[in-house]
């Protein structure tokens, strides 16, 4: 199996293409819907053999063919199985309605359904296909079935979740097991779609991989398969330069704890050479805390402009504890023409001026790496956040396109864009990563994969995934310090060449 098989996504609409063109390559669909629904079954018997009942809720359309096929698989292995179905069965057409004429036991309406204690519950109601907010009727089973505490094995999604989005519309199973076929959609992967759709299980149900490959898009999950190749791999005779030199910014006095936390994450994360730069008043400070990391004073914009003449000085890291303000604009635009992670007080100080960062960094290459969380990314880009038709992958995408940057749009599930459309979907950080000072470790580390030259979107997609792997190495209640301190340089190997 190719590597990125594991990592590619198809959104609902990418799914629904690869069903047509496997049909056009004369592939028989009603036997993949089979090969779904037999494996939906194998998974309720692996999952559940003890089960007094398998409740298959079929819906009115494919999903709801997936669901007779699986209900009558259960009934053939011996164990007792109910449909309950939405709407009249008989209106169903194409291979659903072929899977309901094999279903040859009572089809009850789901109104009708009354849980009991040892059910399992079989949602093949909708799946990733809705667009919708669930009708009323599927909102009460859902009631029914989370006040009885029942097991859930969800067809393809849990019906009420957005295939694209990962959003509820109205109400939503949660599933302890989903069984998706091909390949996993983005709402299994974004919040809150991760936390309903419990242990995910892929099944190949006979669609030749190259055209699933044909039609995704350039969505996937964040993996090494997508950007490993672009780092920079040590080698005999080099010296320090070669692997970047890295600047980090300051804030005053009391406030230089932020800086150094990235200065040592980006040297950790294999950075050649790192400096912080600091005012004045906070060059004591920092000198009293640093030793492998070195000290710039770098007051005013003067100062900043005379240090970065030095073409040595290959990225730099802005925001954290830097402060918000004049200061802090004044300095990222001065930077337009270098490579440049902006971040926390980086961030907030174009929050009335967002344009003029986005003109200075408008034109050539992508040099500038923005890391928002959600307030950060409503500063500088109100209108994007609040536009509740758009997903999360949606938003950042086109936030990248209007910063021309790289976008790191953090969270539980954070999503790295690209101005040219492509979006991986982080899902390797541990919840113990929402904890102070670890996007001052995470913007370390981006900066020192720009200081090694790697492109701003492959960079921001590294750091994010060396440090979720930093949090697992350090564990649960770890601090930022303990973060900083598990933060290790990905290893290429020969094969990436």
């Amino acid at each position: 199996m190719n590597e990125d098989r594991l990592h590619i996504l198809l959104t609902p609409p990418e799914m629904a293409d690869a069903d047509r063109a496997a049909a056009h390559s004369g592939i028989d669909s009603y036997r993949l819907m089979e090969a779904a629904g037999q494996a939906v079954a194998a998974s309720a018997l692996k999952h559940y053999p003890q089960a007094q009942r398998f409740v298959v809720l079929c819906g009115p359309g494919n999903n709801g063919g997936d669901g007779y096929v699986a209900a009558r698989a259960l009934s053939q292995s011996g164990a007792a199985t109910e449909v309950f179905a939405l709407g009249d069965p008989l209106r169903l057409k194409g291979d659903a309605a072929s899977a309901r004429d094999r279903w040859h036991l009572p089809i009850d309406s789901l109104a009708v359904w009354s849980p009991r204690a040892g059910d399992v519950v079989i949602d093949a109601l909708f799946g990733a296909g809705l667009a919708r907010a669930v009708p009323a009727e599927v909102i009460a089973a859902i009631a029914q079935t989370a006040a009885m505490g029942l097991p859930v094995i969800a067809v393809d999604l849990p019906s009420g979740l957005d295939g694209r989005t990962g959003q509820v519309l109205g109400a939503a199973f949660e599933a302890r097991h989903t069984v998706t076929f091909m390949a996993r959609k983005p709402g299994h992967l974004l919040l809150p779609g991760r936390t309903l759709c419990g242990s995910v299980e892929v099944f190949d149900i006979g669609i030749p991989w190259r055209i699933v490959k044909a039609c995704a898009g350039t969505v996937a999950e964040n993996a090494p398969v997508f950007w490993r190749t672009q780092l920079r791999q040590s080698k005999a005779g080099q010296h320090k330069f070669s692997r970047g030199h890295l600047g980090v910014f300051s804030g005053g006095p009391s406030a230089t704890g932020a800086a150094r936390m990235s200065a040592i994450a980006g040297l950790k994360a294999g950075a050649g050479l790192v400096t912080i730069a600091a005012p004045r008043d906070a060059m004591d400070a920092n000198a009293a805390h640093l030793t492998a990391v070195m000290l710039q004073e770098v007051t005013d914009l003067p100062a900043l402009e005379d240090w970065i003449s030095d073409k040595r000085l290959s990225a730099f890291v802005l925001g954290p504890g830097f402060g918000i303000g004049d200061r802090a604009r004044d300095f990222a635009l001065a930077l337009k023409a270098r490579s440049l992670v902006l971040d926390a007080d980086g961030i907030s100080s174009f929050r009335d001026a967002p344009e003029a960062l986005f003109d200075a960094f408008s034109h050539g290459e992508q040099r500038l790496v923005l890391t928002p969380h959600e307030g950060e990314f409503g500063r500088l880009f109100p209108d994007l956040a609040g536009d509740d038709a758009l997903g999360k992958v949606d938003k950042a995408i086109m936030a990248a396109r209007r910063a021309n940057a790289a976008v790191v749009y953090k969270g539980g599930d954070s999503v790295i864009a690209s101005p040219d459309g492509r979006a991986l979907i982080n899902t390797n950080a541990p919840p113990w990563l929402a904890t102070a000072g670890s996007g001052d470790v995470l913007s370390g580390i981006i900066g020192a994969f720009l200081a090694q030259g790697m492109p701003a979107f492959e960079a921001a997609a590294a750091g994010v995934w060396l440090h979720g792997e930093a949090a697992k190495r350090a564990g649960e209640g770890m601090t930022a310090e303990d973060l900083v301190s598990a933060v290790l340089p990905f290893q290429r190997s020969a094969e990436d060449d």
